[in-house]
């Protein structure tokens, strides 16, 4: 499978267990995508704000076999 546009990945997030529409890894070095948590104006590549309801994405944290690895950053989101 290829990988997914990750310049279209922001928004609001609801982080689930199951029936995501992304499996992320999270790491320290070689991310695919820089994610920065705000509160406000997520609207921007690597911009997340985590939800519970209506989300624009369903994301579920993976230890093995991602679509795509992500760092968490306070500076400078977007794709790397």
């Amino acid at each position: 499978m290829a990988k997914p546009d990750l310049s279209k990945i922001y928004g609001k997030i609801k982080i689930v267990d199951s029936f995501s529409d992304y499996d992320v890894q999270v790491v320290k070095n070689f991310a695919d995508l820089h994610v920065k948590i705000v509160e406000h104006f997520p609207d921007s590549p690597g911009k997340w704000k985590i939800v519970e309801n209506f989300p624009d994405f369903r994301i579920r944290i993976v230890e093995n076999f991602p679509d795509f690895k992500i760092k968490y950053v306070d500076y400078f989101p977007g794709v790397r």
